[in-house]
Formats: structure tokens, sequence, C-alpha cells
């Protein structure tokens, strides 16, 4: 059975790194100068026996590296990432094997470091005939868009019960992340798509394996990669609407006869004297500084094109300057539009104030200036790689250090300082190629950022203001872009369909945070010590010990208390360790509870959120922390922003974020500075174009050979 499908793109690595030369990117301004070699790499299980058309998952683990991003291949397949006669792997390490036994029965599956590709790790593959009960699933690997459906038929030979179970990534009918599968094998993609939370290449776009289990003999299964597109990829019909692929003509460069090629999101429409020009990010537009004024934008990007040059949809016509331009920094450019190429009422796909038929119509956002971006609310955003995704802002006024390369695949790097970032929750929000989107709020469909890097679990913005601020008229510095759209605000309708308002609610959602045994048993001595105190302050009904949600890492005191009790004498930390407020109507137990009880207690709470709104006041007084402490913060070792968030152990407080990367040494961040409570979150590394993944191969065809591409 012919299994090809279009794999290496969405393997692409962002456009600040150099790409298949090796060469690094220069670390962050106080971040570690020389990273952890690596010394292996171990793909987990080493051998395994699958049989035909079933699949396996592998992962692997990068010996000696903080840097556990691989990318996978098969050992004689072409393209590497698999054929009809080896089977397949996609980006998170699922094999999937032939419908028939190869000879010889057994492949090799590699893992590649990403961080050092000349360090792989291999486990060997035997396919065995198993049952004779055969299922074969069409068609084979194929591209659906997002809202999508595709009918999928499954052949059952050897047993005359031909019934099928249909699973999407091994669960049965599926889900609204990975899309769903009916009892008849119709499949429904998801509203966006899916990105990897977890495991070495999270942050990246990838495939669901879609799989057909006989009823008869469980044994028997077939299974096919279905990869999800979003039609903000394709080539548009002119006038283009814009939260489309885009990008500079020249976004291109070759290296020992290999041609990369670079794309991000031509983002909206705005004017300026007169004028319509598209936004988009610097680092789309005009190469991280490299450009030159009047450069050709095309839609859509080379990345989307195979490195043709398609259609001029604009010249580029002002770019803040990254390395030089003055504080506050940002991630823009701009380019006029030629007569008749762009949308002139500023549509962007799917953003369209109604759905029609559980499909999301387009529409342009608010006119106008945007608004301020607030902690907790809801935005939507349009790009090349996801589509159209929902979540909501985890921080705001965040100061960090992000990476940049000059041009395409190729050039210079450098690292530039950001101090009023708006920080998005990210985990499917945004990925490699949505660079130079526009953030809007999802009521109101206003601007509020340009989203320009990230990592694997946060999207950040430049603040709309800073935006159009820095790009003013040089000549009359007055004259500042507005954007073109609706007269009146509107909802953006498609964040009400189920698949992106469930995605934004796993996004948003808290689960899995436990503490460990020493952790637990340090607040509990210390509640020990100190239970008359707690338990005498108004309104504690019960006092135990668990995870303190604002450092996963560390312990808490849990203070049971009922709704609406003031919270001026409720410590934020004891001796050290954290608390976390817990209220509802009516708890089982009163006094000193163990583990356990207050673990049963929590039950009686709201299930704990990611972001929470916060007043006025409480943002006010966070930035007087913030401005006191966030330079200070910034210098440290292991830390690349800090910002000013929610409290998840006390809903209604601010805290100060501390952005830390993951697997870098670091202090230990106090549970509160100056008053304010403290919340770390761990990530990958912020990048422009950003992901965690170190340069590696990837190509935009499965057959270019010598044609690679990357994502802005």
């Amino acid at each position: 059975m012919q299994r090809n499908f279009l794999f290496c793109a969405m393997l692409a690595i962002p456009a600040f790194l150099t790409g298949c030369s090796g060469a690094k990117p220069a670390p962050a301004p106080g971040q570690p100068q020389n990273p952890p070699p690596v010394t292996g790499v171990t793909v987990t299980p080493s051998s395994a026996k699958v049989n035909k058309g079933a699949t396996q998952a592998f992962s692997a683990n990068v010996s000696g590296a903080t840097d556990q991003s691989v990318f996978w291949s098969i050992v004689g397949a072409v393209p590497d990432s698999g054929d009809a006669t080896h089977g397949f792997i996609d980006n998170a390490g699922a094999y999937i094997a032939p419908t028939t036994v190869p000879s010889p029965a057994t492949i090799t599956v590699k893992a590649t470091s990403g961080a050092d590709t000349t360090k792989s790790g291999t486990a060997s593959v035997t396919i065995q005939a198993g049952s004779s009960v055969s299922v074969v699933v069409s068609p084979a690997n194929i591209n659906v868009p997002t809202f999508g459906s595709q009918q999928f038929t499954g052949t059952v030979t050897g047993n005359a019960n031909t019934a099928l179970t249909w699973k999407v990534n091994g669960t049965t009918g599926g889900s609204p992340s990975t899309g769903t599968v009916s009892t008849t094998g119709l499949f429904h993609a998801p509203n966006s798509v899916p990105v990897l939370t977890t495991g070495n290449n999270s942050g990246q776009t990838t495939q669901v394996v879609l799989t057909a289990v006989s009823q008869a003999d469980t044994t028997a299964s077939d299974s096919v990669l279905v990869t999800i597109f979003p039609p903000q990829q394709n080539a548009q019909t002119i006038p283009t609407p814009l939260g489309v692929s885009g990008g500079n003509a020249k976004d291109t460069s070759t290296t020992g006869g290999v041609t990369v090629c670079c794309g991000g999101t031509l983002g909206s429409l705005v004017s300026r004297g007169g004028k319509q020009y598209i936004l988009s990010n610097n680092h789309v537009m005009a190469g991280s500084d490299s450009a030159t004024v009047g450069d050709a934008i095309v839609q859509p990007g080379l990345i989307d094109n195979n490195c043709a040059v398609p259609p001029t949809v604009a010249s580029l016509s002002q770019f803040f300057n990254l390395e030089n331009g003055k504080a506050p920094k940002i991630d823009a450019a701009i380019a006029q539009v030629g007569t008749g190429t762009v949308d002139s009422l500023g549509t962007i796909l799917q953003l369209g104030s109604a759905n029609s038929g559980n499909q999301p119509t387009n529409g342009p956002p608010h006119s106008g200036s945007g608004v301020a971006a607030a902690t907790g609310r809801a935005v939507a955003k349009s790009g090349r790689s996801t589509g159209l995704t929902c979540s909501a802002i985890f921080a705001i006024k965040v100061s960090t250090s992000v990476e940049y390369q000059k041009g395409c695949g190729t050039g210079s790097t450098f690292s530039e300082t950001f101090t009023d970032e708006v920080d998005i929750t990210n985990s499917g929000f945004s990925a490699e190629g949505d660079s130079g989107s526009l953030v809007v709020t999802q009521d109101t469909a206003d601007a509020v950022g340009l989203l320009f890097a990230g990592s694997d679990t946060d999207t950040l913005a430049n603040p709309i203001s800073d935006v159009l601020n820095g790009l003013a008229d040089p000549s009359n510095l007055s004259s500042k872009p507005v954007f073109v759209g609706t007269p009146l605000p509107h909802a953006v309708a498609a964040c009400t369909l189920p698949g992106p308002q469930s995605a934004m609610a796993a996004r948003l959602a808290l689960s899995g945070v436990v503490a460990s045994a020493d952790a637990l048993s340090s607040a509990t001595g210390t509640l020990n010590a100190h239970a008359p105190e707690i338990l005498a302050q108004p309104g504690v009904q019960a006092a135990g010990a668990g995870a303190s949600f604002d450092n996963p890492a560390e312990s808490a005191i849990l203070l049971f208390v009922n709704p609406g009790q003031p919270r001026v004498n409720l410590p934020a930390q004891i001796d050290g360790i954290r608390t976390r407020i817990i209220e509802s109507e009516t708890f089982m137990s009163r006094g000193a509870v163990s583990v356990g009880e207050s673990a049963a207690l929590e039950q009686s709470a709201a299930p704990a959120q990611m972001v929470y709104p916060i007043s006025d006041a409480e943002v006010a007084r966070a930035k007087v922390v913030h401005a006191a402490h966030a330079d200070e913060w910034m210098k440290k070792s292991g830390v690349q922003g800090v910002g000013i968030g929610s409290s998840v152990d006390s809903p209604g407080e601010a805290a100060l974020v501390i952005f830390l990367i993951r697997g870098a040494a670091h202090e230990t961040v106090p549970p509160v500075i100056d008053g304010l409570r403290t919340r770390v979150r761990e990530s990958s590394r912020f990048r422009a174009g950003f992901g965690n993944l170190e340069p590696h191969r990837s190509c935009s065809l499965a057959a270019a050979k010598d044609v690679k591409s990357k994502p802005r």
C-alpha cells in the first residue's frame, strides 16, 4: 500500500537557527555559555515485534545534554520518514508497520540528536504476520484540512466478522484535539492543527495516527497517518485574505548545494497616511534586519511553494530595526500592498463573527488601535501553521531575551531583550510558522498583540500599542498605523466551536501536579509546628499539605477557607513553605488534616485553572515589584523571563512569574518577593519562530532532496 505524505515541512526548524550546517545560535545573555555535550542517544524500546499494519511508540533519551530534541527516521527508507516497504514514523516517534511483511523482516528506527546530529540511537523492529486476519485502511496517509472530514474504509480478510473499532492516537472515537472518527470510519479533523505537548519534540505540529482494529481479532489492525493542515498554508485567491502563509521573496539561502527557504504569517492589514500595508514580523518579512526596503513580499511563503517564488502581494516598506532600534523593542514590519493584491477590508481567515455548518467564516478584526492586554483575557489568532486557535493571556509585562538569526538558514545570530511582552498559554495555541499572526480578543476581535516568539508552553506577542507606535511614519511620527476592519467589535465565532473551545479548556486546566514525598513531609512538619496560629485565622476551616500550583516542584500548606473571606491575614508562606488557598462552601473535615484527607477535601472545591483574572489594584501592586526586581532576575542563570501573572495558589492575587529554561541550573525561587507571591514557569527557550528543536534535516516535499524549508 502506497503511503506518501507531506512530512518534512512539519519537522522544519525555526528560521533563526543555522539549519543543516550544524552551527549553533549564540546563547542568550546571562545563560550558560557552554551547553552540556551530547554523549549518546538511547531509543526505548530497543527492539520490538510488531504485527503488519500495527503501531509502536518509541521514545528517545539524549544522554549528557539538557536538549532532548531528536528527529526520527527509518534506515533505508526513501524518504527517511518512511515508505510502503519499511513503514512510517512521525515526529513523535510513532511507528506504523507496513501492511505486508518485508524481506528482510527487520527494519531499523533511528533517533538523531537535534543538538548534535553526529549522535544517534537505533531500535530494531521485526515485522511479523501475526493473525491470519488482515486489515487494510484506505486511503493511506492523507492530508485533511482543519474543520474538514474524510471517509476512511477498512477491509477485513480472513474472518467473516468484518466489524472494526476505529481509533485516533489510540483513543476509540478520537478526541477534539486530535480529530474524531465514527464507527463507520468517518474522520472529522480537529479545528486546529495538533501540536505535541510532551516528549522530545514538544511544541511542533504533528500528524495523528488513525487505526482500525478487527473486532474478530484485536491483534489485527492497520494504521495510517493523517496530516492536519490549515487552509492558511495554501496559496490564496487574489485579493488574498490575511492570517496566511507569506514572507520575503529573498527569504532563501544556498549552502553546499542545498537550498533553504523560510516563511511565516502575513498577519493583518493596517492603514497609514491613506495607504494600506500588511503587518507582520521583522523576522518574517525583513529577515531579522537583513532585508532591503522595496523587497517583494509574497504569498504563500517560499516554505509552502517548494522554495519557488510565488506571486508578489506587497513591497517591504518599513521595519523596526531589532539590533539598533530604541526601546521598547518590537519585532514588526509593514509592506505596502499592491493594487488589488490584498483584501482591502482586512479579512483574516476564519476570524469571522459567525459560523456556517460548523465551519468558521472569514472576517476582519475590529478596526482601530487595539486594546491593552490583561491577564486571563481570552484571545485568538489565525496563523500559517496551526490555523485558528484560542487561548488566554498568561502574563503581561514580560521581560525576556529572544534569539534571532539574520537571513534564512545562514547569517550571524544575535539576542534582543524585550521588556513589555504579552505571554499566552501555548500547548497548541501556536507553533513554528505562526510568527506574524495578529492576536485578538475573543469577545471583541480587538488587536492585543503581534505574535513573534515562544516556547513549547508559551507564546510571546509584542503589545499592540508598542507595535503601532514603533511603526509610525519616520517623517511624521504622529502618523501611526491603525487596523483595517469592522467598525463595530465582534466575537471570534470559531472559538465557540467544539474543537478550539475544548483545546482551550485543556490548555487552561491544571492537572497532574503532585508534590514529592520529601516536599510533603516538609510541609506537614511546618503545618504541625504552626497549626494553632494557622487555624486561629478567621475563615480557615482546615489546614493540610499538598502540592503548590505556583511552583509544581514544591509543596504547600493548604488553607481550606469559605468563599468571600478576607485574605489580608492569610500568609503567602510559612517558614519558607508556600501556602495554597482552597475555597468551598462546605468541608467535611476541620482542623489539621493529613495529606490524604487534604486530597479528599480538595475534591469539594472547583478545579484549579492555569490563569485567573486579577484586578487593576493587584496589577498595580505587582508592577512595583516587577520594576524593582525584573532586571535582577533576568541576570540570573537559567532565567529567561520575568512577568506579571496570576497566582494559582491564591486565585485573585497577582504573582511575579519567573520563566525558567527547562533543565538549566537556576537559583531557588522564593515563595514571596516584596510581599508578592511568585510563580515558576518552566519551558524550552524562547525563540523567534520558536519551538525547541535544534538544527536538523527537513524538506518541503518528500521528493525534494536538495530543498529544505523552515517556518519562521
